[in-house]
């Protein structure tokens, strides 16, 4: 590869979660118009978030048996252009039939499918191409991008929909397109993953479990439950600025961005800085995990926007710094031969996490604003214990050269005492 293409790969492995984020997260401004327009119940349109999730949620564990299988690229190409596909008919819909519902709900399903093989199959592919320092900053920035672009969904959603409110929809499939094309050339698999026999790769899946299970379900859990918190208070903050205080256009989109900057940039910084150190990623963890739990209970006895969005952005720094750990611990616990799938199933999680999100938050909305906060801070509370309990990363040793060494009781050192079957 030459010097000029290794220097975009990062950039452009990094540009497939941004191309995701957009084109689920840039109608959420949208959705009170579209409620209006067709004449939708809330749980309706609660609906065209949770059928896109769900949908990439189920599929995302069969693509990462493939990438597995197959290599990434072959993978993350085809989905990125399904993922546009999605998005082109779910405009067309909306532009030209009058009952357009269901046409954009199953079109919603196919971008679901087709972003089932973008940013988790990204994941493990930066697993494959970078080590140690690099690989935690690379997977840092990936995970600051995914928080880019919710932080620009908004905005470009809101000043998108001042043309048509359906003109989000054909806003990014040429991002698609284009993103697919960068991958294809300048991204190079040094060496493509071996493939196994089905009956042998699902038992080292089994045995990576049997061995690992309980702090890697953990972490999964931990990941999803993030994702279910912002999206759940991204649908909430979009809901009451637009129907308690009349905001909405490119003002509730800078708004809704707010606490989202929390996210972007405490990810980035904390990719950064970890490294390998697991100790400081539990701590770091535990931190943001306590700054979750005490926003969120702090903001059930708050209704004034500025102090539910200062809030709420402390939350959101929370998430940053969870994130960026969950991510270098998951994907550096595995060989490359099964990394696929395990890096598929914890965004398959995620993906369920945020699915679930918007209909939960709408139905609790409807029962009080203290008891949502209370409710959701207690289940920021619940996954805060099970990380101190059953997330716990060994401390290494030092060598001779001052550098940390993993120790035995480091999840990425058991995974690899795995023996070949």
């Amino acid at each position: 590869m030459s010097q000029g293409s290794k220097t975009l790969e990062l950039p452009v492995i990094a540009a497939i979660p941004l191309v995701m984020v957009l084109g689920n997260s840039m109608i959420v401004p949208v959705l009170p118009t579209m409620e209006e327009k067709l004449n939708l119940t809330q749980f309706q349109v609660s609906l065209i978030i949770t059928a896109f999730s769900f949908a990439a949620g189920l599929i995302i564990p069969l693509v990462g048996y493939l990438s597995d299988r197959f290599g990434r690229k072959v993978i993350i190409v085809p989905a990125l252009i399904l993922y546009g596909l999605g998005g082109v008919s779910a405009g067309l819909a909306a532009w030209l039939m009058s009952d357009a519902y269901s046409i954009i709900l199953i079109s919603r399903i196919i971008q679901g499918i087709g972003a089932a093989g973008t940013a988790p199959i990204a994941m493990a592919l930066i697993g494959d191409l970078y080590s140690g320092g690099k690989e935690s900053k690379a997977l840092g920035l990936i995970e600051a991008t995914n928080g880019l672009g919710k932080v620009l969904s908004p905005i470009l959603g809101s000043l998108i929909a001042l043309l048509v409110w359906y003109a989000v929809f054909f806003a990014f499939p040429v991002l698609c397109f284009l993103t697919a094309l960068a991958v294809w050339i300048f991204v190079k698999e040094s060496n493509p993953p071996k493939a196994k026999p089905l009956k042998q790769y699902i038992s080292s899946i089994k045995e990576i479990f049997k061995k690992q299970g309980s702090w890697l379900i953990t972490a999964f859990v931990v990941g999803s439950t993030g994702l279910f918190i912002l999206f759940g208070v991204l649908f909430y903050l979009s809901d009451v600025l637009e129907t308690s205080y009349k905001v909405d256009g490119m003002l509730k989109g800078l708004i809704l961005a707010i606490p989202l900057m929390g996210t972007v940039t405490t990810s980035y910084i904390t990719g950064g800085r970890i490294k390998q150190n697991k100790p400081l990623m539990r701590k770091l963890m535990l931190i943001g995990l306590l700054l979750m739990t005490g926003s969120l209970v702090a903001v059930a006895f708050f209704k004034q926007i500025y102090i539910m969005v200062g809030l709420l952005t402390v939350s959101s720094i929370g998430n940053g710094l969870v994130l960026p750990c969950l991510n270098t611990l998951i994907t550096g616990a595995v060989a490359k031969s099964e990394r696929g799938m395990i890096t598929s199933l914890y965004n398959s999680l995620r993906f369920l996490g945020v699915a679930v999100g918007p209909p939960v938050f709408g139905w609790l909305m409807e029962i009080s604003h203290r008891f949502m906060f209370l409710s959701v801070a207690g289940l920021a509370a619940l996954i805060c214990i099970l990380t101190f309990f059953l997330i716990k990363p060994g401390a290494g040793k030092k060598t001779k050269g001052g550098k940390t060494e993993a120790s035995s009781s480091t999840p990425s050192t058991l995974f690899r005492k795995i023996p070949a079957k």
